[in-house]
């Protein structure tokens, strides 16, 4: 678990044992970095908790006035998540399953050793960290709410998944665990990394590091820094972006450009909490947030041996996938009318009407480069804006030949290009006519099925249907 995390938790301690109590209290604070408060009597024990946010409850069974078990039993019934671990001087097998059963965590034997009790404090405390996180997901997707709408207003959608998405990084963003963003270039990555540092991290620092491109020895320098005379250059010492972060968050974008060796720096970082600067043999401690995104498949390059396994898992304590913008049609007029806005203030002028033609036409292309595309276009479709409305023409060029456009009305295709229908001499059947109208949606539309229902006018299970028919 993060130390980052601990810094945050306090132990309560209650044992009548002096000694013992402060040897546990300092091992506790010395290796896991977490507050401890202690009470000898345990009649004052409930007090302690209703007036102290605890985290977890340590226990002495053999007490007087009230015994470890009875206790036990208290605070299970004023705290039911509270976890609790039991101590005693003595091996007793009956009252240790006895405290199981009344929701005891665990139950270790006092000794010199505190090394167990130390990683079973670290496992109540990560298990009831997931427990608090599942259920504040739950809750979240039950009510079916959004708690910071300011926040994710400039991403502008009304879409399930994206609202999915919305709802999860609230869940996640107070905590201190690293983030995975999966999606394709130009899905909103960065955005969503935004998010997370606005809703957990916004009094804190925010850095942003680019991995594409960057050997092994950028990439140390660039995350870790170095010291002056590191090598030929290094004039003076210089601090990396983990220390410029400090206490906030690091976004490292294309994480999935890093060589082997980088990969090895960077799951050490994850796994130990500390990094050296180039050029020193002094390890420095970092207290970062670390979000991290690519647009490439983690999964098929672990299958090719280009990334690391263990490095996968440890950088992915949470996931968020982005769908790509084909996937997320509804929201096409939400984005272009926010560009269209963005366009025009920084143009100093109004924004324009667009063509009632525009969205079909938007919407039956495939997007490969996101909302960043559609922006894209948006400012350069205004820059060459003259009056009336905004003309498609722009927007027909830069989608190209390959676009899968709706086809115009029959009403409008002797205006626009002066050809009429024109019917064989033998008329097809409906049915023909209707296989004919199907083949030639699935053409222009690339064999997609989803697009070609809607030049169609249909369902996509009708479409489906009407394919395997046919």
């Amino acid at each position: 678990m993060n130390e980052n995390y601990h810094k945050n938790l306090t132990i309560l301690i209650v044992d009548d044992e002096a000694s013992w109590q402060r040897a546990l209290g300092l091992s506790i604070e010395r290796h896991l970095g977490i507050c401890v408060v202690s009470c000898q009597d345990s009649r004052e024990a409930l007090s302690i908790l209703g007036n102290v946010a605890v985290d977890l409850v340590i226990l002495d069974v053999t007490m007087p006035y009230l015994s470890g078990d009875d206790l036990l039993v208290q605070i299970k019934e004023a705290y039911p998540q509270m976890p609790i671990i039991m101590t005693t001087g003595l091996i007793q097998v009956d009252l240790a399953v006895k405290c199981m059963k009344l929701g005891a965590y665990d139950y270790y034997v006092k000794t010199t050793e505190i090394d167990r009790i130390l990683n079973g404090i670290v496992k109540a405390l990560e298990l009831n960290r997931l427990q608090k996180e599942n259920q504040q997901l739950r809750d979240r997707f039950l009510q079916d709410e959004i708690e910071h709408t300011e926040i994710f207003a400039g991403i502008r959608s009304k879409n399930k998944k994206m609202r999915a998405v919305f709802q999860y990084v609230e869940a996640i963003a107070s905590g201190n665990e690293p983030v995975l963003i999966l999606g394709e270039s130009g899905a909103g990555k960065e955005l969503i990394a935004r998010a997370i540092h606005q809703i957990g991290h916004a009094n804190s620092p925010w850095v942003a590091v680019n991995a594409a491109g960057l050997d092994d020895n950028v990439f140390s320098d660039t995350l870790f820094g170095h010291v002056k005379g590191a090598y030929t250059g290094a004039d003076q010492a210089r601090s990396g972006m983990i220390e410029q972060a400090d206490g906030g968050l690091l976004f490292l974008d294309e994480i999935g450009d890093l060589s082997m060796v980088s990969q090895v720096k960077l799951l050490r970082l994850l796994q130990e909490g500390e990094y050296y600067p180039l050029g020193s043999d002094q390890p420095k401690q970092h207290n970062t947030r670390f979000v991290f995104a690519t647009n490439r498949d983690l999964n098929v390059m672990q299958q090719k041996g280009e990334f690391r396994t263990d490095l996968y898992y440890r950088l992915s304590s949470y996931r968020v996938a982005l769908p790509p913008l084909r996937k997320r049609l509804e929201d096409i007029p939400l984005l272009l009318e926010k560009f269209l806005k963005e366009a025009a203030e920084s143009q100093n002028r109004e924004a324009p009407s667009p063509d009632p033609k525009l969205i079909p036409l938007l919407q039956s292309y495939n997007f490969p480069g996101n909302v960043r595309e559609l922006r894209s276009m948006t400012f350069e479709a205004l820059s060459l804006h003259k009056s009336g409305l905004l003309s498609l023409s722009s927007f027909r060029k830069a989608i190209g030949p390959v676009a899968f456009e709706q086809p115009l009305p029959a009403e409008e295709l002797s205006e626009s290009s002066g050809n009429e229908m024109i019917y064989p001499s033998l008329l097809p059947t409906l049915k023909e006519s209707a296989n004919l109208l199907v083949d030639e949606a699935m053409r222009r539309a690339g064999n997609n099925q989803t697009r070609a229902a809607k030049l169609l006018g249909i369902s996509r299970p009708a479409l489906s249907k009407r394919l395997k028919n046919s």
